[in-house]
């Protein structure tokens, strides 16, 4: 049952499996969802083989997007806003009321593409034109205005993203000012 996990993972097909296995201290089995005891305990790295990702903490993705989500009802405009930790895992999703059913979408995809790059999504958008494959091919991306990287010393710890306001440019003031909470 391990030696089958072990070897999917090898292919790339069942690290999540794996990472299930390690974290909950239990084997896996990858043909069933069920779950019985290790024989051995649990494997440990070392420290030097782990890196450490800085992300948002809940509060202050909370924080941020209720920031973000104020500044553009307080200009009368309905969006949503979606607050991503630095893999990319959406941490909080506001939809203002009234917000259109497209404003989710747009928003994370503009959070994944600021948190992915590192930049605004507004200084990307001229590196997605020309002929061949651009940017602008890379799954979940959307190269509009309004996604912002949230950086602490320089390094991108999430990303906040706003869709819906009547142009990117507005959205993105809106990450913006989400943003500047957390300075």
């Amino acid at each position: 049952m391990i030696k089958n996990i072990r070897r999917r993972a090898a292919l790339g097909l069942g690290a999540a499996a794996l990472g299930v296995a390690a974290v909950t201290s239990v084997a896996v089995n990858a043909s069933a969802a069920e779950t019985t005891t290790p024989a051995q305990p649990a494997a440990s790295a070392a420290r030097g083989d782990v890196v450490a990702n800085p992300s948002l903490d809940i509060d202050a993705a909370l924080r941020a997007a209720q920031a973000t989500l104020k500044a553009a009802e307080k200009d009368g405009h309905r969006v949503t806003v979606v607050v991503l930790d630095r893999s990319g895992t959406v941490q909080v999703q506001l939809k203002g009321d009234g917000a259109g059913p497209q404003t989710a979408e747009s928003a994370t995809r503009k959070a994944f593409t600021a948190v992915s790059f590192g930049q605004p999504t507004s200084a990307l958008a001229g590196r997605v034109t020309g002929p061949g494959a651009t940017l602008r091919d890379m799954p979940g991306t959307l190269f509009l205005a309004g996604g912002v990287p949230v950086t602490v010393d320089r390094q991108v710890v999430g990303a906040i993203g706003v869709g819906g306001a009547p142009s990117g440019d507005l959205d993105e003031r809106y990450a913006e000012a989400g943003a500047a909470t957390l300075r």
